[in-house]
């Protein structure tokens, strides 16, 4: 149960503050109870070792609060998250990304990132990590006490040309659940921008693939 606690603290924290730039990734639990509380639900608290995979020598730690409320499988965990220390500014490889996607011709169209083999091309890799931003939102919306939700694969993403400054991207994730298994197709759209970061607009769930 702590580990499926700590699944929701980093999909927040992804949410929160991930990006094309940064990719947060649990190196250890360190520390976890749990509280009951009469007629509320079940908090955690938590004390996480993190890292940002594209800073492999860095690392900082982070206490979290995840509280699952009582019999209301629809509302989403209260999720608090300190990070002590701070991360690595991604300021210059996002706007990089951000011109990048702005002088592209026509718009941005991919499939199976990681492919088959588990490779992803590099200039995808800020996709996936935004996938990784979309993917955290809908980790901490959709969890309960009994599931631990994983980010498998992007089936699809494409870019959308607004009128605004935002970059919309429509994405298809499968997201795997660790507990029963399923693979879960969902569409997400995330809007983002170097100074606001990212944030989803819409998502929907479509029907699992079942097991494995």
């Amino acid at each position: 149960p702590a580990a499926r606690a700590a699944a929701v603290a980093l999909g927040y924290l992804r949410y929160l503050r991930g990006g094309p730039g940064r990719a947060l990734e649990l190196r250890a639990l360190r520390r976890a109870r749990r509280q009951d509380i009469d007629d509320v639900g079940h908090k955690y608290y938590l004390e996480l070792e993190l890292e940002d995979v594209l800073d492999k020598d860095r690392t900082v730690n982070c206490t979290a609060e995840v509280l699952y409320h009582l019999g209301n499988k629809s509302s989403a965990p209260d999720v608090q998250v300190t990070v002590q220390g701070e991360l690595r500014s991604t300021e210059e490889a996002d706007q990089e990304f951000y011109n990048r996607i702005r002088s592209l011709e026509k718009e941005l169209v991919a499939e199976n990132i990681p492919d088959s083999h588990g490779n992803v091309p590099p200039e995808l890799e800020p996709i996936r990590l935004l996938a990784g931003v979309a993917s955290g939102y809908l980790i901490w919306q959709n969890s309960t006490e009994n599931t631990k939700f994983h980010l498998a694969q992007v089936k699809r993403v494409k870019q959308v040309k607004r009128s605004d400054e935002d970059l919309q991207f429509d994405y298809v994730v499968l997201l795997h659940e660790m507990v029963s298994q399923e693979v879960i197709p969902w569409e997400v759209t995330v809007l983002w921008h170097p100074r606001r970061g990212g944030r989803v607009s819409r998502d929907r769930r479509q029907p699992p693939h079942g097991p494995g």
